[in-house]
């Protein structure tokens, strides 16, 4: 394909724009334009985007600029090891070291009282927490679908089995176009945890269900055993049953614990920092300068509920990098999707995992 000349850019910039002037330099070309509406940019955007050529909006004392730059060139794809493959040898590596650390959790829970056999369980704990991680990101993917956004499969992220830790730290997926303005950066952050999310309430259910009370005659006396910080969508799931209370030695089954590391995920992911799924819609609903001022604080709310690693991690790499910035900065989030935001809020707060019980 012949590389776009200057006619050919203002060419189609005038086809949706009033062009009230036009300033040329080598390196870029900046269009004044006196009839504006977002709606119209995002086309415009993804047009020059099949040409090779990627513009952006400013506005400069009241004047609305689009600039028009060339698109780098793509990397070169290694022949070693196509994406395609890292992405299948990761999944299975996840799947591999899930199976292995449902299998572990369910014999030291059978050390306890007899919940079932191992391979079974190992198989539910796998199916739950990929099937939560794994639609969080189909809900990424269909939401970049519908916006014409080209992404990545999903990268899941091996973690450290048995050892009292977690078999994976996630997935990521990585975006290949452009985000054009705040409403489409807000709908594929909200698109993952939302997804995700219902299908950790419904793993949860399951799992409060698999769960069983213990009779403190098992343990030893002044022995108690080790809970973690539940969400308020946990000890909902297992007041559901008759689980809940701060009295109750309930012992957590593999797949009730895959439904806590969902509402772990979904609550970090939810958080207004950096480039997490929070981190863009937070940017998408107040800017830039806000969205950095949320990301320190919720440094500071990791810190309180003792994930130190978690805020240290998110503090080193924000100064890098703090988010995406749209092509339009200048159009605002839509009123529903700021009205939405509030039940982001409310859901970071659910799936929060609380050093106090709710439940008497």
């Amino acid at each position: 394909m012949s590389e776009p000349t200057q006619e050919d850019v203002t060419a189609i910039v005038s086809s949706v724009f009033s062009i009230q002037a036009i300033s040329v330099t080598l390196e870029k070309m900046e269009f004044e334009i006196s009839d504006y509406v977002g709606e119209k940019f995002v086309g415009l955007a993804q047009r020059l985007e099949k040409i090779g050529i990627v513009c952006f909006v400013q506005k400069h004392d009241n004047r609305i600029i689009i600039q028009v730059n060339r698109l780098p060139p793509e990397p070169k794809k290694k022949k070693f090891l196509s994406r395609a493959w890292l992405q299948r040898i990761l999944f299975g590596v996840v799947v591999a070291f899930t199976m292995i650390d449902g299998y572990y959790k369910t014999l030291g829970a059978n050390s306890l009282t007899y919940i079932g056999e191992p391979l079974d369980f190992a198989v539910l704990y796998t199916i739950s927490l990929i099937g939560i991680l794994g639609v969080h990101e189909a809900g990424h993917l269909v939401a970049a679908k519908w916006h014409k956004i080209r992404t990545t499969w999903p990268y899941f992220i091996p973690g450290i089995p048995v050892f009292g830790l977690v078999p994976t730290f996630g997935a990521v997926i990585q975006s290949r176009g452009l985000m054009v303005n705040r409403n489409i950066i807000f709908d594929i952050g909200i698109a993952g945890p939302i997804a995700g999310l219902v299908i950790a309430v419904l793993v949860s259910f399951y799992g409060a269900y698999t769960s069983p009370i213990l009779d403190p005659s098992i343990l030893e006396e002044g022995d108690s055993l080790r809970k973690l910080d539940d969400s308020i969508f946990m000890q909902i799931a297992l007041g559901a049953f008759g689980k809940a209370g701060s009295d109750v030695e309930v012992l957590m089954s593999p797949v009730m614990f895959a439904a806590w590391i969902g509402f772990l995920i979904t609550f970090l992911n939810l958080l207004p920092a950096w480039q997490l799924d929070g981190g863009h819609m937070a940017h998408a609903m107040f800017g830039q300068k806000i969205h950095r001022i949320a990301t320190y604080a919720s440094v500071g709310i990791l810190f309180l509920l003792r994930y130190e690693m978690m805020a240290i991690f998110i503090l080193i790499f924000s100064m890098r990098n703090m988010s995406i910035r749209p092509l339009d900065d200048v159009t605002s989030l839509s009123k529903n999707r700021k009205l939405l935001y509030v039940v982001v809020v409310v859901l970071a707060v659910l799936c929060a995992p609380l050093p106090f019980s709710i439940w008497p």
